[in-house]
């Protein structure tokens, strides 16, 4: 049974720990009652795990942001990334419709291939290069296939001040190193931990207070990233432009270089703009642009007293 409008919503945050998890948490502190899991708790590739949780908890609300994210190494343990992109999410759907509960997952710009030359559309075909993607997509399409009330959002180049990613691996190296080969020729549109649960909040509260209809009015797929694009050497240029003048840490040189001379063991895609458009006109909802959501993460970092020593 769900919670009434006058009862706090039982909110259950799958994968707390992590750099969306964690801002999750924040986010919805005020919004019901908060429980927050990690892989120190339980096991998500366990199907019996993760139906028991469900079950124990009874959320109204699930919040997933767990997933195998280890992009190449994704490649030698597909039956692990299966397991986590994939079965976990349809036993998630499975459990939230049995009993009517809300449940929200986020995906990647990774189910598509790159080649396009615009930004991508919730109805484009959906190629995958690798075996991240494809699990990815296989735990979307598990969710579509149980449906009832869901949300997805795709959502790319996911960064924040806390866990592992873009913006906290160039900080490291920056202490390291005094050079740095950047790709150039991979675009997307960064998107901070903090706007991706804000605008989250944002689409929830609206649910549960009936802005939006019906669950068959709003229930799908949507794309959720920061607005603007810019290549992975822009965004590190502008990391370290921060960085030095908010956290005292000076930049490294750093060297323009392309796709191919970066050899990974999966292939990224070349183009990862996605299109926000369903997002606005269904939800009304605007995530900040990349820049002013970098600007928010060094804020946040400062603030923390976050710090590197400087060589």
């Amino acid at each position: 049974m769900t919670a009434t409008q006058s009862e706090s919503p039982r909110v259950l945050i799958v994968g707390g720990a992590g750099q969306v998890g964690v801002e999750l948490q924040r986010s919805f502190a005020a919004f019901g009652s908060i429980v927050a899991v990690d892989r120190e708790k339980f096991d998500l590739a366990d199907p019996d795990q993760t139906r028991a949780l469900v079950r124990q908890e009874r959320p109204d609300i699930i919040l997933n942001a767990a997933a195998y994210t280890a992009v190449d190494r994704a490649e030698s343990e597909s039956d692990l990334a299966k397991a986590i992109n994939e079965n976990a999410p349809r036993v998630l759907a499975e459990e939230a419709q049995r009993t009517g509960a809300l449940l929200v997952h986020y995906s990647t710009d990774y189910v598509f291939d790159g080649t396009k030359q615009t930004s991508w559309l919730e109805d484009d075909e959906p190629n995958p290069l690798g075996v991240y993607g494809a699990t990815k997509l296989a735990g979307e399409r598990a969710i579509q296939e149980v449906g009832g009330r869901y949300l997805i959002f795709r959502t790319s180049w996911v960064y924040g001040p806390h866990g592992k990613n873009f913006l906290l691996t160039m900080l490291r190296l920056a202490s390291e190193r005094d050079c740095l080969s950047i790709v150039d020729d991979q675009f997307g549109s960064p998107t901070s931990s903090i706007e991706l649960a804000r605008a989250t909040h944002a689409i929830i509260s609206g649910v549960f207070e009936r802005k939006f209809g019906l669950a068959r009015e709003w229930a799908g797929l949507y794309h959720m990233t920061c607005s603007d694009t810019v290549s992975w050497f822009g965004f590190a240029q502008a990391i370290f432009v921060r960085a030095a003048a908010q956290l005292n840490v000076r930049s490294p040189e750093l060297i323009r270089i392309s796709s191919n001379e970066y050899a990974t063991a999966a292939k990224r895609p070349q183009n990862s703009v996605l299109s926000n458009r369903k997002l606005i006109d269904r939800f009304g909802i605007h995530l900040s642009n990349w820049q002013e959501a970098l600007e928010e993460v060094f804020q946040r970092l400062n603030a923390s007293g976050f710090t590197l020593t400087a060589r």
